[in-house]
């Protein structure tokens, strides 16, 4: 028998008009055996020296990278939305999610959160076109929430690393000179970011597989426990905290303003962010009746199966930043 998992009809296959049932959420297929584990080391390999490398470059190859990582991403939840029965505007969700890093890019958050709610309006509009009335709360919802889940989500990441001039925007040109915000500075907090989700993620599947006892959220994730979460939130801080010594030798002018403690306390925070976000995509890809969101990367699934915790992570990371900054400038 195949171990494929099984999906539900396709769009043509569903009746034409109704209101629109979500299907209950049933089993998984067992885990990924152990084989799955050089797969997902190799697409590693290759994937990391590439986005260190494209965070450095910075400009329109990293704001190209992050707008095709939100297509794909997308496209893989808007996937899964139909397979429960809904039928969101997909054309124009892509379109949206695409436009929201460029607008972080030459503005700021703020003008992508307006952009957010001109989204939500123009969906709305919109759906007094389709002929199925009956399904507009499932189009509208689904729709938005593609949008937003990852395309906003993600967006941040282009804000986090322009962080200096986020700052700037926000406290003005002499806070950055006076707290040592360099204009790379962005570079450090995107791979600082990153290294605590990665290793967050492989601390937790290490030390779950090792000690791993009592079910963290059993009925959302059954392979993930509690012990595994505490040794990922152990890893990604102590990662975190290697990612800003590394840094500190051979960079400090990127890394200095943000304190030892600080990055600590960031770093424990990002890593429970981290674990969230993980919960977060478990739960759709269960209520989807699937395992992986998608098969573009070997031994990992879907583009959604490796950002999921970023999505959380890099907006959390951003905002505590700015918090971060705010409370040096009030003590100041």
């Amino acid at each position: 028998m195949s171990e494929a998992t099984p999906r539900a009809p396709e769009a043509a296959d569903r009746p034409p008009e109704g209101p629109v049932h979500p299907r209950p959420p049933t089993p998984l297929p067992p885990a990924r055996k152990a084989r799955e584990l050089p797969k997902r080391l190799l697409s590693a390999a290759i994937l990391i020296p590439t986005v260190v490398y494209v965070i450095t470059l910075g400009g329109i190859a990293y704001l190209a990278t992050v707008i095709v990582i939100i297509l794909l991403g997308q496209r893989e939840i808007y996937a899964l939305i139909e397979d429960k029965g809904a039928h969101p505007l997909v054309g124009f969700g892509l379109a949206a999610g695409a436009a929201l890093p460029v607008v972080a890019f030459v503005g700021t958050e703020y003008h992508a959160t307006i952009l957010m709610t001109v989204t939500l309006l123009a969906v709305m509009v919109l759906q007094l076109r389709k002929a199925q009335i009956t399904e507009a709360l499932a189009s509208i919802s689904g729709t938005f929430f593609g949008v937003f889940y990852v395309g906003w989500l993600l967006s941040h990441a282009i804000v986090l690393r322009d962080f200096h001039k986020a700052v700037t925007a926000r406290f003005g040109a002499g806070v950055t000179e006076r707290l040592g915000i360099a204009v790379d500075a962005g570079i450090f907090l995107m791979l600082f970011t990153l290294t605590i989700v990665i290793l967050c993620d492989a601390g937790a599947y290490f030390a779950g597989r090792a000690y791993g006892k009592r079910k963290l959220a059993p009925k959302i994730s059954p392979g993930k426990s509690v012990e595994g979460a505490i040794g990922g939130v152990l890893v990604g801080t102590v990662g975190g905290l290697a990612a800003k010594g590394v840094f500190e030798v051979f960079w400090p002018e990127l890394s200095h303003f943000l304190g030892w403690i600080a990055a600590a306390v960031l770093g424990v925070l990002i890593s429970v962010v981290s674990i969230l976000g993980d919960l977060i995509e478990s739960l759709l890809k269960r209520d989807a009746r699937v395992k992986d969101a998608g098969k573009l990367l070997p031994g990992m699934g879907g583009m959604l199966d490796r950002i999921d915790s970023n999505l959380l992570g890099i907006p959390v990371m951003y905002y505590l930043l700015l918090c971060y900054v705010f409370i040096e400038v009030a003590n100041s």
